[in-house]
């Protein structure tokens, strides 16, 4: 240290210190930030429902794959692998194949059938009333929405004993009001055991026991899209089906693939309505679905390895649906073609 001049100077030069790369600056800012409020919210509203979901679901999925190549009976510790034996030899049998067929059916016709529907009741009760004034329903809307939800609030089960009931040939009520009204050739008609009518019969009690939900839910979407879109489209002189086909359908698009979704895994199993309506799989198998013969060959015939593969197979039929879906949508446009022209 010297003095020139009256000032001081130090040697060797004081060295200037460099802060802190961002990333520690981060993770030191991460753990002040860190208290106790937000680790509980964490371990409460993350930690808790994933360890539930890799129990519950992940666990058991990774359990039935791996089942699914080993010849368990279910009933001993005991198994070998055996490969791919369990899945070749259930898509070589004709009756899961049937199983398969009726499964694809039920996943393009009853959810078109639902959605159609539900869109069209839903659009009389929203926006389908007088084309002059206020942008409403028809007359009476709220209690055709409370009557068109009445049979979702029944248990599956319940609405398929009622129909198989209802469809009975001797005493049910089908045939008792065709026969009243002249027609003969339903005295004693087999709704549910004739080969030609099981399916579509089956299929009639699922639409009336989902129409009233999908019909709420395209409300409740309806309701979102402002009132001047549709003023709008009255303005430029666009009818009621024309508003529902160019405005409708586009805004709420994405609720109607999510509902298509939805609708498609319910197809995918349909167990509760088959199994009440025709526990045997109806003639020739014609009603028969995959959760029904899984169930056969896991609790009738003790071939737990062959269900599981027949477990997988419905899983990944419910996933190429779901990706059909999305990729269908993706491909028309989504929401956003609107166009009155």
């Amino acid at each position: 240290m010297s003095a020139l001049g009256g000032s001081m100077i130090h040697w060797p030069p004081p060295t200037s210190v460099s802060p802190p790369p961002a990333a520690d600056r981060r993770a030191g800012r991460w753990r002040r930030n860190l208290t106790f409020d937000k680790i509980s919210l964490f371990v409460v509203f993350l930690g808790l429902p994933l360890a539930l979901y890799i129990t519950f679901v992940v666990s058991p999925l990774i359990q039935a794959v791996s089942y699914s190549f080993t010849d368990w009976s279910g009933f001993t510790p005991d198994f070998k692998t055996v490969g791919l034996a369990n899945y070749v030899k259930i898509l070589s049998d004709d009756t899961f194949l049937k199983a398969m067929f009726n499964n694809a059916l039920l996943s393009v016709v009853v959810p078109l059938i639902i959605i159609v529907l539900s869109l069209a009741l839903a659009t009389l009760v929203t926006v389908g009333g007088a084309t002059t004034g206020q942008i409403r329903g028809i007359k009476g809307a709220g209690f055709y929405r409370i009557i068109s939800f009445f049979p979702y609030a029944i248990p599956a089960i319940a609405t398929g004993i009622m129909w198989n009931l209802i469809f009975d040939p001797s005493s049910g009520l089908v045939n008792g009001i065709l026969t009243g009204l002249g027609f003969s050739q339903f005295n004693s008609f087999p709704w549910l055991g004739n080969i030609r009518t099981a399916m579509p019969a089956m299929m009639f009690v699922i639409v009336w026991g989902f129409v009233g939900f999908y019909m709420v839910l395209f409300i409740a979407a309806i309701k979102g899209i402002p009132a001047e879109i549709f003023e709008a489209a009255r303005i430029d002189g666009a009818g009621r089906l024309r508003t529902a086909l160019s405005i409708t359908i586009p805004l709420i698009r994405e609720n109607v693939q999510t509902a298509y979704i939805y609708l498609g895994i319910m197809a995918m199993d349909a167990f509760v309505y088959a199994q009440a309506l025709n526990p045997q799989g109806g003639p020739n198998n014609s009603t028969l679905t995959m959760s029904q013969e899984l169930l056969t060959t896991a609790f009738n015939k003790g071939q737990f390895g062959v269900a599981c593969a027949m477990g997988v197979v419905m899983g990944l039929m419910t996933v190429l649906f779901a990706v059909f879906v999305f990729t269908g949508n993706r491909i028309s446009g989504g929401k956003d073609r609107i166009t009155l022209a």
